[in-house]
C-alpha cells in the first residue's frame, strides 16, 4: 500500500462518515447535543473543588513527574518506534525527503518544547498550578505565553508531536497526531472553556474575547458599512 492508496483509503473513509451524517442528521445532532450537555453542574463542582484544594508542592511534583513520563517520553517513543512499524506493516511509504523534513521537524519540536516548558513554568510560579485539571491554576493567567493564545500548552504539545512525525516522515504518526489534536481541542472547547468561565466569570469571558484560541494570530473582523 503506497502513499497514494493510503490517501485514497482516508478519502473513502471521510466520504463514508460524511454520507452517514447526511443520512442520519437527527442522530448526529442528538449525539452532539448530548455531548455538549453532559457536562452538568455536578461536573463543574468537581473542578471547583480541585481549584479550592491545596496544591502542595508534593502533589505538583508528583503530577509533573507522571506527566513527564507520559507526554515527553512515552508518546514520542510511540510515535518514533511503534507507528513507523505500522507504516511498514501496511506498506505505507515514508514522506521523508531529507533536509527539508529535518529542518521543519527539528524547528517544530524545539519551538513546541519551548512553548510547553514556558507554559508549565508560568503555571507553577505565578499561579501555583499545573497543566492538569486535578491541580489547576489558582488564578487566570494572561501573561507569558497566555498573552498570545489561550492554550499555549496545547500549541506547544501539538507542534512538538507534529515535528516528530515530520522528522521521521511517518504518515501514521502524522495521522495519530491529528487525531490527538482533534480530541484535545474537543476537550478544550466542550469542557475546559466552560470550567474556566465558571471559575473566573467575566474575567475569563473578557480574556477569551481578546485572545486567540490556539494559534497566536488575532483575526480582526471588520463590519462592512451599508450606505443608503
Amino acid at each position: 500500500m503506497n502513499s497514494r492508496n493510503f490517501y485514497g483509503a482516508v478519502q473513502r473513509l471521510t466520504q463514508c462518515v460524511t454520507r452517514w451524517r447526511k443520512d442520519n442528521p437527527s442522530n448526529a445532532g442528538r449525539w452532539a447535543a448530548k455531548l455538549s450537555t453532559e457536562f452538568r453542574k455536578a461536573d463543574m463542582d468537581n473542578f471547583q473543588k480541585w481549584q479550592n484544594q491545596d496544591n502542595s508542592n508534593k502533589n505538583r511534583i508528583l503530577a509533573l513527574g507522571i506527566g513527564a513520563l507520559i507526554f515527553p517520553t512515552m508518546i514520542p517513543v510511540f510515535l518514533i518506534i511503534v507507528l513507523p512499524q505500522v507504516d511498514n506493516y501496511f506498506g505505507i511509504g515514508s514522506f521523508f525527503h531529507g533536509l527539508g523534513n529535518t529542518i521543519i521537524g527539528v524547528m517544530a519540536i524545539l519551538i513546541g518544547g519551548i512553548v510547553a516548558i514556558w507554559t508549565i513554568v508560568i503555571q507553577i510560579t505565578l499561579a501555583s498550578g499545573t497543566p492538569f485539571p486535578m491541580l489547576p491554576t489558582k488564578k487566570l493567567l494572561i501573561v507569558g505565553p497566555f498573552k498570545y493564545c489561550r492554550n499555549p500548552m496545547t500549541l506547544g504539545t501539538i507542534s512538538a508531536y507534529a515535528g516528530i512525525a515530520i522528522l521521521i516522515g511517518s504518515f501514521t504518526a502524522l495521522l495519530a497526531v491529528a487525531i490527538f489534536a482533534a480530541i484535545l481541542i474537543g476537550y478544550l472547547k466542550i469542557i475546559e472553556e466552560k470550567e474556566l468561565q465558571t471559575r473566573f466569570g467575566s474575567e475569563y469571558v473578557e480574556y477569551k474575547k481578546k485572545t486567540p484560541f490556539i494559534i497566536p494570530i488575532k483575526i480582526v473582523r471588520t463590519n462592512s458599512k451599508k450606505f443608503s
